[in-house]
């Protein structure tokens, strides 16, 4: 029942935006979470702060990189590997080139 209650309460008719009541439902999903607008008694779109919106892609990227992670884990094979002086050489970096870039920093 919990679930029905759930669905019922974080639906709103589309009717309500074209009543003006917008900034209502815009502070309604910023104190209680996401909403699906509905629109002849089907989901039209969800409304969600942009918070929980950069949350949410922050995990989609962090899935994405982990699957891509899991893939190359599972397809390493010791006997491929080659050298940092290997790629450098192949690259035509020489250890000036290196020196010329300065100190790299990841975020």
């Amino acid at each position: 029942m919990a679930n029905v209650s759930s669905a019922i309460r974080n639906t709103i008719p589309i009717s309500r935006f074209n009543r003006g009541l917008a900034g209502k439902i815009f502070d309604e999903v910023r104190a209680t979470g996401p909403k699906v607008v509905m629109r002849n008694n089907q989901p039209e779109c969800v409304l969600l702060s942009p918070e929980e919106y950069l949350r949410m892609v922050d995990e989609l990227e962090d899935a994405k990189l982990l699957a891509l992670a899991e893939e190359r884990l599972a397809n390493y094979d010791p006997e491929k590997l080659i050298s940092e002086e290997e790629v450098w050489k192949e690259l035509g970096i020489t250890e000036e080139d290196a020196a010329a870039v300065g100190e790299v920093e990841f975020e």
